[in-house]
């Protein structure tokens, strides 16, 4: 039986480490053309880990033709004299996922419950549609979106958020990605944007395939600071006052007023105001959005549906100050809408029916007693002192910090040996930070029935 030393893995994940100890046999012979490898359920029994670390280096191999598989047989080594000598090309594998998770528990998941999307009203909603707005189907749709959703979408703003807003400053895209660039095709990209740190990683991604000039903000215990705005010279800043990802941080109302107050002494100062899971606080009636204070037309407001909904409806919205709308509608109205009619009216529709409003309350209560049933598992266990949760009245993600002697990389590999993904505050960082383990916890695609084997094995982790 092959047995590896899975002590010091150095920066590579578990997997990974497999991977290149099994590869580096298979180079030097040591395991021999032909030879059948272990099966993934007797092999990671006998390494101490879970089959799930084993098929990940198992399929690595397999996409890099060193090994292959023979139905109900199992895997084989293969023979590297077939291979053509050629070139030697430095390149990335891209492995081809199918997107469901083997996890016991993903931390890192923002995925929604299948069972909690309202999928016999959804079908009930579409079936209206396609009886009543044919001729509508058949007709392109304006630049910003279809009217009917934008109107629809302005009283839900003003009944749940209190702001005052006209139809035609509402742009539908296909996601936030997508409304960036319109974002910063409109505002240029020869000034510089500041972003949160921590902070979405994404975020900087855009900017960084769109050569924006940026910079990154660090936060203290209210969020972003508007003198450190000022030091940096920052022109832009992208935030996310209601519940900032990953720390959870939400922003006081006297800190809000002091960022429109940064805002409102240069021209071509703005706040782009990510409210992207609002709905979903679960303590205590919301802050005020920026949007709904800002008497200057300085806030650019953004929301998704894909947090309230499903993370597959790509469907996202921005709200842009009058002045900004105008010139939208002058330099890019050539862009078409990318989303598509049939599920612009749809959700419209759902939306109008009070259907949306009753899915929101339903899944606030949903999420509300999922994280009761997971905080109670940890205080009802001995992790009661080790663990420390904070910043969990908004959203469906927290904040644990775990009490180790251990290293944060040592329980990450130790959680995902027993298929649970841990996600590190420390990766939201631009700039490397000390291992403090900490960890944001989103809870959002969690099965509810195996919180306390989730526990016990994070206990085993420690």
């Amino acid at each position: 039986m092959l047995t590896y030393n899975l002590s010091n893995i150095g920066s590579d994940s578990l997997y990974e480490h497999l991977y290149k100890c099994i590869k580096k046999d298979i180079v030097l012979r040591k395991i021999k053309p032909g030879e059948r490898l272990p099966s993934k359920r007797t092999f990671a029994k006998n390494l101490g880990i879970s089959v799930i670390t084993v098929e990940n280096a198992y399929s690595l191999l397999m996409s890099e033709g060193f090994i292959y598989s023979l139905p109900k047989k199992g895997f084989y080594v293969a023979d590297l004299n077939d291979v053509q000598p050629t070139k030697q090309v430095h390149q990335e594998t891209v492995v081809l996922t199918s997107g469901h998770t083997h996890y016991l528990a993903d931390f890192s998941s923002n995925q929604t419950e299948s069972e909690i999307f309202p999928f016999t009203t959804w079908i009930k909603t579409m079936k209206e549609v396609l009886k009543d707005n044919q001729k509508e189907l058949m007709i392109n749709s304006p630049c910003g979106g279809i009217l009917e959703l934008r109107k629809n979408i302005a009283t839900f703003l003003k009944e749940f958020r209190d702001m005052d807003v006209k139809p035609e400053q509402i742009i539908i895209g296909a996601g936030t990605e997508y409304l960036y660039s319109l974002i910063i095709q409109l505002l240029g990209n020869d000034i510089k944007y500041g972003l949160e740190n921590p902070g979405y990683p994404k975020t900087a991604q855009i900017y960084k395939s769109m050569n924006v000039h940026f910079e990154y903000v660090n936060m203290d215990s209210y969020g972003i600071d508007p003198q450190e705005l000022e030091r940096k010279d920052i022109d832009v800043i992208h935030i996310s006052p209601s519940h900032q990802f990953p720390t959870g941080i939400v922003m006081p109302i006297s800190r809000r007023y002091e960022l429109l107050g940064w805002a409102n002494k240069v021209k071509n100062h703005y706040i782009i105001e990510d409210d992207y899971d609002s709905e979903l606080r679960l303590g205590g009636k919301p802050l005020p959005t920026l949007q709904s204070i800002d008497v200057s037309d300085k806030v650019i407001y953004m929301n998704t549906f894909t947090k309230t909904l499903s993370s597959t409806i790509r469907m996202s919205y921005m709200v842009l100050p009058e002045s900004l709308a105008n010139e939208y509608y002058k330099r890019l109205s050539f862009y078409s809408c990318t989303v598509s009619n049939f599920e612009q009216y749809t959700l419209s529709k759902f939306i109008e029916n009070g259907h949306f409003e009753r899915h929101i309350n339903r899944l606030r209560n949903y999420y509300q007693k999922k994280q009761e049933i997971i905080l109670n598992a940890f205080q009802s266990s001995v992790l009661k002192n080790k663990v420390e949760i904070y910043n969990e009245s908004a959203g469906v993600h927290f904040l644990m910090k775990i009490k180790s002697k251990k290293e944060e990389k040592e329980i990450i590999n130790n959680a995902y040996s027993k298929g649970i993904k841990l996600n590190p505050l420390s990766k939201y960082y631009s700039n490397s930070i000390e291992n403090n383990n900490i960890y944001v916890m989103n809870y959002s695609s969690l099965n509810s029935n195996k919180i306390e084997e989730i526990v016990e094995k994070l206990k085993q982790c420690i």
